[in-house]
């Protein structure tokens, strides 16, 4: 299975191709990309660059435009898929059903994949975007059971992608929607989830409180960890109850059932983490190509990896055995 591996700026490229990735993806720094951070992404001329050194490395690198085109901008979005075509991408990660149109009628030649932000979940809606627009793969929402990915897989024709490895975030169900409503920028338009100039930390009564414009979203304990600042993350008094009311602050690790989703068809395998330095990837890039090719050759693969690595050293299976909440 392909390992696709992430990329916030021209170092971690490098440093992800040099530890073992079949596939790069990155993207813009502007809105056009779900991760723009300041500090973060590639200008066109990095891109470029980033291509080249992947390429004569036998690698490829795949571009998210991921984000939901303004009524009015939408040229932004429209030069970001002509400009990863002229800096030699290998394909072009799509969410807006318009925008995948306009690549289909503008850029044939340039392959194009479904963004998880698409939420695309059952076989007649992969269908639609493989026969109507050409689409060659789609990325699976965190919401799929093994099962449930291996029942839509027999009923489609293109490659499927997964999520094996760092944060759980669905981007549907009203999340991304609470931090618009909150911060004024939407992960889905704008590319920022609980930007940084909207988090702010204070010591109240030994505790650590966390707020995101404004309001508190958890409070941690001296030598807790605190999780990463996001509502759905949050801590809440529901009724009598105090906790995670929609997401623990943990990690997706799904490397014990890379034979299953082998099994189920899977295409490509991905890792999560624009957002981590060259450290990060290096380490987990690394250690899922052992895991790979240990699968591909018979071999018992390694266990309990990267657990230093996972958020709070707590990880998930997620939705692929039904346990996340």
């Amino acid at each position: 299975m392909e390992l696709v591996c992430p990329a916030g700026t021209p170092a971690s490229l490098r440093a992800a191709v040099d530890a073992g990735a079949h596939t790069v993806y990155c993207g813009f720094a502007d809105d056009t990309n779900a991760r723009n951070f300041p500090g973060l992404n590639f200008s066109r001329p990095e891109l470029a660059d980033g291509v080249a050194y992947a390429h004569r490395r036998g690698a490829k690198v795949l571009v998210a435009i991921n984000t939901f085109p303004r009524a009015g901008d939408e040229d932004i979005w429209h030069r970001a898929v002509a400009d990863a075509e002229t800096a030699g991408a290998d394909a072009v990660i799509l969410a807006d059903l318009g925008l995948i149109a306009h690549a289909a009628e503008r850029h044939p030649d340039l392959r194009r994949h479904v963004s998880v932000q698409a939420a695309v979940a059952n076989a007649d809606i992969v269908n639609f975007y493989a026969e109507t627009f050409g689409v060659k793969r789609v990325v699976f929402p965190r919401v799929l059971s093994v099962e449930e990915i291996a029942a839509i897989n027999r009923e489609i024709d293109i490659e499927s992608e997964v999520f094996i490895f760092g944060g759980l975030c669905v981007m549907t169900e009203g999340r991304c929607s609470m931090s618009s409503y909150i911060t004024g920028l939407s992960p889905n338009m704008n590319g920022v989830c609980s930007p940084a100039s909207h988090v702010t930390y204070t010591e109240e009564d030994n505790t650590l409180a966390a707020r995101l414009g404004g309001y508190t979203i958890h409070r941690s304990a001296k030598h807790e960890a605190a999780p990463y600042p996001t509502l759905c993350k949050g801590c809440f008094k529901v009724g009598p109850r105090t906790g995670y009311v929609f997401e623990d602050p943990a990690s997706l690790d799904a490397s014990e059932l890379l034979p299953a989703l082998a099994r189920a068809g899977v295409s490509a395998l991905k890792i999560e983490g624009r957002q981590r330095s060259r450290a990060y990837v290096t380490q987990v890039v690394r250690n899922f190509r052992n895991a790979v090719e240990a699968l591909a050759d018979g071999r018992p693969m390694p266990v309990g990896m990267l657990a230093g690595l996972t958020e709070g050293q707590t990880t998930t299976s997620g939705a692929y055995k039904k346990i996340w909440r």
